[in-house]
């Protein structure tokens, strides 16, 4: 099979890419399969990082005001189009994938226009511009969650499949568990919250922790929280200047990152987070409760979107980006961690809309269209 990956921008579009084409090799391992993206996006590091061969082409997000900024952008992504089919003519695919990002637009108007098949992967619950606009021409849409299929009109084929994410719910021994936690330094007698933001952290999120640090809340959880790098000398000298060690208070483990995401994930009990695709995902995969902070003035509050598929069927809780204070999390934390029979209800209802086999489904359906 030889296939055609367009994915650019953010891991969230990028990943699932890399997932799909790790997924055709397995099952064909003559496959040749190249990625298209643009110069900026990080598919420049996790592509090359992943074995695969990246070309690139001029793409951006288009707005509807006029200016010669965006003229410009304009231009170059119409150029992009025609770069686009210069590369398809050559390689010959079998089939054309996008998985988001502006990219997606020149690469599946280009494959469509030359009658090459073609497949898209939305990852949110609130589809982008992207995928609105190309529905007429792709053959098949997947989406991550069945909340995206109303809102994508004119599709000639949806599929409902997940999307395919590295961490899988495992089960460890006690042994093992206890293991985890004390590297952690913590120990398995109150609950335990993970705090992230994302790889490079989220400053509202941490804030809201900081604050719980310095009015000394009383907490009733232990507590693993990932800063992001960035972010990690500013809070350990806010915390120093307010007389706190950031390596010696009592029932946190705070770090820059986390590197063995899955076995953290897998041992906590509750999970305060963003709400990207991939995150929602990987929390409904897990069957844990959740507290989330949809990230604000995303392209059409996606966020907001994702965090609901779990909000509604009572698997998490939403606190806006403006709302959020330390002393609200606390007491949303306090309201689920004390409540056993609630906390273990919530990480059910996460299950229920599960989908670990995503990218078996995903393949499924690539071979139906090159078929």
């Amino acid at each position: 099979m030889r296939v055609i990956i367009a994915a650019a921008g953010t891991a969230g579009h990028i990943n699932p890419g890399i997932a799909i084409a790790n997924k055709i090799k397995e099952e064909e391992k003559d496959s040749e399969i190249i990625f298209i993206g643009t110069t900026r996006g990080l598919e420049n590091d996790l592509v090359q990082r992943a074995g695969y061969k990246l070309k690139t082409i001029d793409a951006y997000g288009l707005s509807a005001k006029l200016s010669i900024e965006n003229i410009k952008k304009m231009y170059k992504t119409f150029k992009g189009l025609g770069e686009a089919k210069k590369i398809i003519k050559e390689f010959k695919p079998d089939i054309v994938i996008g998985t988001g990002g502006y990219i997606c637009g020149a690469t599946i108007t280009a494959a469509h226009s030359l009658k090459i098949p073609t497949l898209l992967h939305e990852s949110n619950a609130f589809p982008g511009k992207a995928v609105k606009m190309l529905a007429k021409k792709t053959d098949t849409i997947l989406v991550s969650f069945k909340d995206a299929i109303p809102r994508i009109k004119n599709a000639k084929n949806i599929v409902y499949t997940g999307t395919p994410v590295k961490i899988r719910k495992k089960e460890y021994t006690k042994e093992e568990k206890t293991r985890i936690l004390n590297e952690l330094g913590l120990k398995g007698t109150k609950p335990i919250v993970l705090v992230f933001g994302g790889s490079q952290g989220a400053k509202k999120i941490n804030d809201s922790i900081v604050e719980i640090i310095k009015n000394k809340k009383e907490r009733n959880y232990q507590m693993v929280w990932a800063t992001g790098p960035k972010q990690y000398d500013i809070i350990k000298e806010e915390l120093e200047n307010s007389g706190f060690n950031i390596n010696y208070i009592e029932n946190m483990k705070i770090i820059p990152y986390i590197y063995n995401m899955e076995e953290i994930m897998n041992v906590v009990d509750i999970i305060v987070s963003r709400s990207g695709a991939m995150t929602i995902t990987e929390i409904s995969n897990l069957g844990k409760p959740a507290i989330l902070v949809p990230l604000p003035n995303v392209s059409h509050d996606h966020q907001l979107y994702n965090a609901k598929v779990l909000e509604k069927i009572d698997a998490a809780k939403i606190i806006l980006n403006d709302e959020l204070t330390g002393e609200k999390l606390n007491k949303e934390l306090d309201d689920i961690v004390l409540n056993e029979e609630k906390m273990k209800k919530m990480g059910e209802n996460a299950l229920t809309v599960s989908k670990v086999d995503a990218v078996e489904e995903i393949y499924k359906e690539v071979q139906k269209l090159v078929k």
